[in-house]
């Protein structure tokens, strides 16, 4: 029998390049070496979690050591089951668009973004998971993110629409019945209605479970230049609006000193420039500060020791 746990729920986000998965991958690895059973999920299309763990990362849940496990969600392959579960199998839409359903048709299957409510579709189930003591999600750069936050409510709105109509619509199956050939192991009142009721109650809790900083922190992720520290700040209200708490703000690749190298100096004199400005922006939240290395981060060694850091009092 599984071990319910208390899940916390820890999202990763930045402009793209600022070393955000890099980030997310250390604080799992090192959380999971405390002994917390850790689950790491990539909603970045980039799928730089393999690349960062330094091992093969798939759709799946994936064992990486003892207490933690990874998954990258697949866009095509999360928009293929999305659509499987909620669309109603028809061999002939037309047919519809006689009765006046041709606007919910396209509604469903046409709507602009089902890639990212197909990926939000897998974020509520994982949001559902007691199995682990962290969920930490490595989501797309920024401005992705804050739209991907943005669609529990839309989608709320957006499906409590279709619902209504799938009711409508399976108030007409006998009509429809004598229109279209329907699989036999079709359920004649379903129409995918379980599974939009779900979806509306997932996302219910989902909107609680996001606004609760006792279970979700937003973490983030910086770089000390100026477009980097503009975008994460033009973040922070809409943030608030969600009433998602921030965690931390992580400047990552930080020059160290090196005396020996002007270039070096200069560029990290610059830094600690743009650091001061940073403090006095994002004052009241927490400034964790990530030095760069001579190689790139990845690996569970290099993830472990950076992680290290990133821990202290989560």
């Amino acid at each position: 029998m599984r071990k319910e746990r208390d899940t916390k729920y820890l999202l990763f986000a930045g402009k793209g390049g600022v070393g955000k998965t890099s980030m997310a991958a250390a604080t799992a690895t090192a959380l999971s070496e405390k002994g917390k059973k850790v689950l790491i999920v990539s909603t970045d299309p980039a799928h730089s979690l393999s690349d960062s763990l330094g091992k093969k990362v798939g759709p799946d849940e994936k064992k990486i050591t003892k207490n933690l496990y990874a998954i990258e969600i697949d866009p095509q392959k999360a928009v293929g089951e999305y659509k499987e579960k909620i669309m109603p199998k028809v061999d002939s839409i037309d047919a519809l668009r006689g009765l006046g359903l041709g606007d919910t048709f396209d509604m469903m299957g046409m709507t602009p973004g089902i890639d990212e409510l197909a990926a939000m579709d897998k974020f509520l189930q994982y949001m559902q998971s007691h199995e682990y003591d962290y969920i930490i999600f490595d989501t797309a750069p920024t401005g992705h993110t804050l739209r991907f936050l943005s669609l529990p409510e839309l989608m709320d709105s957006w499906v409590g629409k279709i619902i209504m109509i799938r009711m409508r619509f399976s108030g007409m199956m006998g009509m429809v019945k004598k229109i279209l050939p329907f699989s036999k192991d079709e359920p004649d009142n379903d129409m995918g209605l379980e599974h939009l009721q779900a979806m509306k109650k997932r996302m219910e809790e989902a909107r609680k479970t996001l606004s609760d900083p006792k279970k979700t922190t937003y973490n983030l992720v910086m770089i000390p230049e100026e477009m980097s520290i503009l975008e994460s700040e033009r973040s922070v209200p809409v943030l608030r609006k969600y009433g998602i708490t921030i965690g931390s703000v992580i400047v990552n690749q930080i020059i160290p000193s090196n005396p020996k190298c002007p270039f070096c100096t200069a560029k990290r004199r610059q830094q600690l420039g743009r650091m001061k400005d940073i403090k006095e922006r994002f004052s009241g939240y927490k400034i964790k500060e990530v030095e760069l290395m001579k190689e790139e981060l990845h690996g569970l060694k290099m993830l472990s020791a950076t992680g290290k850091g990133l821990v202290n009092n989560i």
